[in-house]
């Protein structure tokens, strides 16, 4: 048996409950993770408090983990018992949530699902970043971001804002990168590399001047938000079903592939992971950190740490 948090209804942060949970199997293809650090995404509680997906109860919400492979199923190839590796364990769409996911002392993960963890980062900044990193690099791809391209980012502060800020900058070597935030955030996401950074609260989105390439909205706005897009501009919507009709919405395809891609910008310094200031949150604060995210006012991604 191992500690876990887990949930048997939907519900609020209350049917959140911590005990003893059995230990997964490992089947063929599959890595047992000791899991050091975990972190929290919007569709954890989404799952749990609006039953965006049917979960499978008894079930431990989770997606982002950073761990030491316990155990590997037969077949692995690309992983040894020790390494150090990260991920996204969650295949969505398409499929339920795993009834293990990454709040727990152990869970498994198809090995196509993971990376080694790069060598700079500690647990703690691995953790934070899989799920929002994919969805920020996804968005980009999608629309084929081409270099020199103007980006319109809605939500610099959150999660996957301060990485496709990041990318932007770095990877895809945007032409121009404005972004979206509050008056309390508006120095921190110039920070990450945005040229001007909007105070939502002080200006609409019809009273920026500038028309862009392509708008990446992370928080659901795109109703409002297309009409900064150029006539022949992509916009994404990651967090609005459906979006505007211009938009398109923004789905994660899980790989650690492209976390492997991602690598080197990494390890050089180039992309960071944003890690709220109220974090780590101890494992035995699950529903305090829950309780954070759903507020909205998180800064970057809330990780819980240390797991034993």
């Amino acid at each position: 048996m191992q500690k876990a948090w887990f949930y048997n209804d939907y519900g609020s942060v209350d049917v959140l409950q911590f005990g003893e949970f059995p230990l997964p199997n490992v089947g063929a293809g599959q890595i047992l993770i000791k899991v050091r650090a975990a972190a929290l995404n919007p569709v954890d509680y989404k799952i749990r408090k609006l039953r965006i997906l049917d979960a499978t109860f008894p079930a431990v919400p989770g997606c982002d983990v950073a761990g030491v492979i316990a155990e590997v199923g037969e077949g692995v190839s690309k992983f040894k018992k020790g390494d150090e590796v990260y991920g996204d364990i969650q295949d969505f769409p398409g499929r339920k949530p795993k009834q293990y996911g990454t709040l727990a002392q152990y869970t498994v993960a198809e090995e196509d699902l993971v990376a080694l963890k790069p060598s700079n980062l500690s647990f703690e900044e691995a953790a934070s970043l899989p799920l929002a990193l994919l969805t920020a690099l996804q968005g980009f791809d999608s629309v084929n971001f081409q270099k020199g391209w103007s980006v319109f980012i809605v939500g610099g502060a959150g999660g996957v804002g301060t990485l496709a800020i990041q990318l932007a900058k770095h990877v895809f070597e945007a032409s121009r990168i404005v972004s979206t935030t509050s008056t309390g955030k508006l120095d921190f996401v110039k920070s990450l590399g945005a040229d001007l950074v909007v105070d939502y609260t002080k200006q609409n989105y019809d009273q920026v001047p500038e028309k862009f390439d392509f708008v990446f909205d992370t928080i659901g706005d795109s109703f409002k938000s297309h009409v900064v897009a150029k006539e022949e501009g992509r916009i994404i919507d990651i967090a609005s079903f459906p979006p505007h009709p211009r938009a398109e919405s923004g789905f994660v395809k899980t790989a650690g592939s492209n976390l492997e891609r991602l690598r080197d910008f990494i390890e050089s310094g180039k992309l960071k992971a944003v890690i709220d200031p109220e974090s780590p949150y101890a494992f035995s604060q699950v529903k305090e950190a829950f309780e954070y995210l759903e507020t909205g006012r998180a800064r970057g991604k809330i990780v819980i740490s240390p797991i034993e």
